[in-house]
């Protein structure tokens, strides 16, 4: 256990900040679509306040095995620094508990991928990783992750970078969830977000990490975590993912009743 913990930056506002509500929350949004579990080697989850995605999220999270190691690849919403930022030996504190670094594989893609960073200044105030914990905390008690905030939109980096995560996930003993935080679409009305959002899944569920990021740039896309998605199909694809399936989408006005301006979530599971 390390001495440096990250302590909650939304907590109260995107997610209930009491232990039992939360819970309970979180329960009541996987419950309602409890499956049997598949062993996923990656995904794409939402990470807007649960009132919103959290019925995506626990869609997703109610049909995949949560292994003890997660690799959450997140989008950089503020800005704040490094290009690709890892707090590889900080544990992460929730109103559930503590989750551990898994600091050996944080180590080790240092060492495999020099544009990688430890850097905390990405992390503090960024909610896109945060949200996901209590969801796999809830389902894996001795939870540990590498957090990685991802501000860059270059191809090949991005590409470098999956090709890094899948050779360590690829060299290490034990199962490794590799989850990208992303929502899609953006402040469209629900009718466009639709379509935009359709287009943009369709790559993903043909693990064609190229294309989505050729899509997302080419139609005008605003899915704020394209970069950890396609980090995540190329690792996903290393790794030997053959299959993606779109297991839940929604908008933001499903929610709000509002359709004028949407915010898109999928949840998809790659294995």
């Amino acid at each position: 256990m390390t001495s440096l913990v990250r302590t909650p930056a939304v907590a109260g506002r995107f997610y209930p900040g009491k232990r039992e509500e939360l819970l309970r929350e979180i329960r009541e949004y996987t419950t309602a679509c409890a499956a049997a579990r598949v062993a996923a080697i990656g995904c794409v989850v939402p990470h807007a306040g649960y009132m919103y995605s959290g019925q995506v999220a626990g869609a997703v999270f109610s049909r995949i095995e949560i292994p003890e190691h997660c690799v959450i690849l997140c989008p950089n919403h503020t800005g704040r620094g490094a290009p690709l930022a890892v707090m590889a030996a900080t544990d992460w504190e929730t109103p559930l508990g503590k989750v551990a670094a898994s600091s050996e594989l944080g180590s080790q893609l240092l060492r495999r991928f020099p544009l990688l960073e430890e850097d905390s200044a990405a992390h503090r105030v960024e909610h896109a990783i945060e949200v996901q914990l209590p969801f796999l905390q809830a389902e894996q008690k001795n939870l540990h992750i590498v957090p990685i905030a991802v501000g860059t939109r270059d191809y090949d980096v991005l590409r470098g970078m999956g090709e890094a995560v899948g050779d360590v996930i690829g060299e290490s003993k034990g199962k490794v969830l590799v989850v990208a935080s992303s929502d899609m679409n953006h402040y469209e009305s629900d009718a466009v977000t639709r379509v935009k959002d359709r287009k943009a899944i369709e790559r993903v569920l043909a693990l064609d990490a190229r294309g989505l990021w050729e899509t997302v740039m080419n139609e005008d896309i605003s899915m704020c975590g394209f970069g950890p998605t396609v980090i995540m199909l190329t690792a996903a694809k290393k790794l030997g993912a053959s299959s993606a399936a779109l297991v839940r989408y929604a908008t933001s006005g499903d929610a709000s009743g509002d359709f004028e301006r949407v915010v898109g979530y999928a949840g998809i599971i790659v294995t």
